[in-house]
């Protein structure tokens, strides 16, 4: 008789059926990287952002238009929420006090405005999103205008693909010619001047229109107080400067979309704080060369790795301004766009 003849016909037969498993104690699901759809989401402007809170503006142009608080889904963690964006939200979209909905989806950007805390540093820090236009503001005096910091938001307008325009404040204070004369070769810079009681609201109102706006500029150029002209009851902080160090008190402290509104039409403003400082370690230097588009396409010659500053050995455009082949305006251009890549040397 064999071992097998030997065994207990009355054992149980186990498969793998039979295995014990251990029970959830805390009976939830187990985790899972798959999301729900949220096909019931409703899609909304991020208005401003406070700590960590969000204000959604979701029904835009309805009947139903209604600004609503968020907070981001756990998956949203790792990506930058701004003003400006257009997102998806879920929840209690009601807008009625003490609700708190959800964002839970971020839709393509068509442009960001960006910065760095300084020119070495690559991490960069989102501003806004999806304007189409940058107004800078600077003051003619009191402060006195800073040629390289508005070269560092032209720069950044240039490469986010935002159309720049420019505001000169307090020119009944000092004449701003010497200065606006450095932007003379830049395209497409439209430019505004304001004094004391001469402010072209009508006129930058028409450019506002059907467009998405971001105004900056330093602390006390005056940015808050045209944007409380332009946008009634927006109610900016508004500040002095330091008599001492000619410096502009910080004022707006957080970013923030307006809806402006005209007989003509409406458009949004996206008011940021005042800084002194902006950092273009992010900037492909390519992307200010495209902004000139007459000498971009001369500096298709050059040799790789070209800088086109005055000292470039080989430059096309270096040449053709020196034999006069670019004319009085050529030559004002490619001192512009030199001035601006020096900013990368």
């Amino acid at each position: 008789m064999s071992w097998l003849d030997e065994v207990d016909d009355d054992e149980p037969d186990y498969d793998e059926s039979d295995v014990r498993v251990r029970p959830n104690p805390k009976a939830n699901r187990p985790r899972t990287k798959r999301r729900p759809a949220h096909r019931d989401a409703e899609h909304g402007r991020v208005l401003g952002v406070d700590r960590g809170r969000y204000t959604v503006l979701v029904g835009e142009d309805t009947d139903h238009e209604r600004p609503v608080l968020c907070t981001r889904a756990r998956e949203l963690r790792a990506q930058p929420i701004v003003t400006g964006d257009r997102v998806r939200v879920v929840g209690d979209t009601s807008g009625d006090d003490g609700t708190l909905a959800r964002i839970v989806g971020i839709e393509e950007r068509t442009s960001l405005l960006r910065r760095s805390a300084d020119d070495t540093d690559q991490v960069e820090r989102v501003i806004v999103a999806n304007a189409d236009q940058m107004l800078l503001v600077v003051a003619a005096a009191d402060p006195e205008p800073r040629p390289r910091l508005v070269d560092r938001y032209l720069i950044a307008a240039l490469d986010a693909a935002i159309r720049p325009l420019l505001v000169i404040t307090k020119t009944d204070l000092a004449d701003p010619a010497d200065f606006l004369a450095h932007f003379e070769g830049l395209d497409d810079l439209e430019v505004f001047t304001s004094g004391r009681g001469d402010m072209p609201i009508d006129r930058i109102g028409e450019r506002l229109v059907g467009h998405t706006t971001v105004f900056v500029g330093h602390s006390g150029v005056g940015k808050s107080t045209l944007v409380n002209a332009l946008v009634p009851g927006a109610d900016r902080a508004t500040g002095h400067v330091n008599e001492v160090t000619g410096r502009g008190r910080h004022t707006s402290s957080s970013t923030v979309s307006l809806r402006y509104r005209n007989p003509t039409g409406t458009g949004w403003v996206i008011d940021t704080p005042g800084v002194r400082s902006f950092g273009l370690g992010h900037v492909d230097p390519d992307n200010i060369l495209r902004a000139y588009t007459d000498l971009a396409a001369v500096a298709e010659q050059c040799p790789r790795g070209c800088t086109h500053l005055a000292d470039a050995p080989d430059c096309p455009l270096v040449e053709a301004v020196a034999e006069g082949r670019l004319g009085e305006r050529g030559a004002a251009r490619l001192d512009s766009l030199q001035r601006l890549l020096a900013t990368f040397s």
